[in-house]
């Protein structure tokens, strides 16, 4: 690849090192719990929502949207689009071309995928990149690559960039110039399928305006179980990730070489020191202690063993080691020296938590335990008005955590730094979640995909205007 179509280190950093300034609006948030709700909305963000004539998505006054991508359209490889639009990052791409890597969450049901309503134009692929091939009638979850113009506001390039897995669901950029996409499943060859191979596993692929289909290989030892999210620390190439179930484990990933996954590494999973096998989610018919607001946790990880996981019950072996648990992990950011996560539906109320990790100086290392890491739980929303079942994250180059919510009438949510909640859209085309928000590498434009439309749309506006 040439020097432009790599996202350098402190590319990344740029990405992603703002992270710490919105969640000081967390914080804030935390000590003032009726401050979002106290505000009106005229006086926060950038106003309030203006309904969309077209029916399709509200935004502040000032603020516009294009849409980029639709499912069904043909794109640039002769293939379709396909739909269910999830996690997505952007990259910076040659000529200040943004490259978007884009999943879909699907599985084999023909007419959803690239090849068309019977998938006739399989043929149009080599057969020997796809993952799970299925006896001809493959999984038809992967990714896109879009190559879009800010410029001229026009999509330059789109194709079909790995494909033959299930369910992509989320995953993460890394400074590597290269896009982690997760399975959420654990499929298997039964007599009721055509799958040919186990599913459950992250595949990566290269952030390339090279119009190619990438080899689906596995990286088998990142684990096999519902995979949501993952987030890599720069400075040690080690990746955090997070698994969507209602009893699920914060996971780490220790590579034996940094920036090569598939030469494999070491899986472990996080436990609070003073309470093992805590549980985090605070729901109100749980009769553990609770997980308090604000107050930092000293950190161990657990090897998990028997990685590959034929009975998906690396989360059960880890919670009997000790493990802490979590209610639905599923968006991840790195931030400053900081890791993210929310959890979708943790809380007394179930409508969302965000949570803070902070990496030990000696991260993965002997004198880890000398000064641990350290966990908090930043926030819990207790009125879906303010924030509900909250999912993918990303973080504006002016501080602000922009937050997608995955129900039925959805928002995307911003936070100040002062602790104030906004709202920054509202999908009133589709009783369907908010996907894959992130901004492009100058902060200029927000993609994001409203996922049961199967559209992915580029927001523009005033940004330098947001009020507080």
């Amino acid at each position: 690849m040439s020097r432009n179509q790599n996202t350098s280190r402190r590319d990344f950093l740029k990405l992603t090192g703002m992270a710490s300034l919105g969640f000081m609006g967390l914080h804030h948030f935390v000590r003032n719990p009726l401050l979002a709700a106290e505000s009106p909305a005229a006086k926060i963000g950038y106003g309030p929502l203006v309904p969309d004539p077209k029916g399709l998505l509200s935004l502040p006054q000032g603020f516009s949207y294009k849409i980029i991508s639709k499912k069904g359209n043909q794109m640039s490889d002769g293939l379709l689009v396909p739909g269910a639009p999830d996690g997505m990052a952007a990259f910076k791409g040659p000529k200040g071309r943004v490259i978007l890597v884009r999943n879909h969450e699907l599985s084999a049901t023909p007419g959803s995928g690239a090849f068309g309503a019977q998938n006739e134009m399989l043929s149009k692929i080599d057969k020997d990149k796809v993952y799970d091939f299925g006896k001809g009638d493959p999984q038809l979850g992967g990714t896109t690559t879009v190559v879009y113009n800010p410029a001229t506001g026009e999509v330059e390039k789109e194709f079909l960039s790995l494909v033959g897995t299930t369910r992509n669901c989320a995953g993460g950029l890394t400074p590597w110039n290269t896009w982690i996409t997760c399975e959420e499943s654990v499929l298997k060859p039964n007599a009721e399928n055509a799958c040919e191979k186990e599913h459950g596993y992250n595949f990566e692929v290269p952030a390339s305006d090279k119009m190619q289909l990438t080899k689906a290989v596995p990286i088998k030892a990142m684990g096999r179980m519902n995979h949501e999210a993952v987030s890599v620390d720069p400075r040690t190439g080690i990746v955090y990730m997070t698994e969507d179930t209602s009893d699920s484990l914060i996971y780490r990933f220790i590579p034996k070489k940094n920036g090569k996954l598939l030469k494999g590494g070491k899986l472990q999973a996080l436990v609070i020191r003073e309470q093992k096998s805590m549980d985090t989610r605070n729901w109100a018919k749980l009769t553990t202690p609770p997980m308090p607001i604000g107050q930092a946790f000293d950190v161990a990880w657990i090897d998990i063993e028997n990685v590959e996981s034929p009975e998906n019950d690396l989360r059960l072996q880890g919670y009997d080691k000790g493990a802490a648990r979590f209610a639905r992990g599923e968006g991840m950011w790195f931030g400053n020296n900081e890791v993210y996560f929310a959890c979708t539906n943790g809380g007394k109320l179930s409508y969302g938590q965000v949570f803070r990790y902070t990496p030990s100086m000696y991260e993965g290392k002997p004198d880890e335990a000398k000064q641990p890491g350290k966990l908090e739980l930043f926030v819990e929303s207790h009125d879906s008005t303010i924030a509900n079942a909250c999912d993918n994250m990303t973080v504006s180059a002016w501080g602000d955590l922009i937050l997608c919510e995955d129900n039925a009438a959805p928002f995307v949510v911003g936070i100040t730094p002062k602790g104030e909640f906004y709202k920054l859209a509202q999908n009133i085309g589709s009783a369907s979640e908010f996907a894959g928000g992130v901004f492009s590498p100058t902060g200029e434009t927000y993609f994001v995909n409203l996922q049961a439309a199967g559209l992915t749309v580029a927001i523009t506006g005033p940004w330098h205007t947001r009020t507080a």
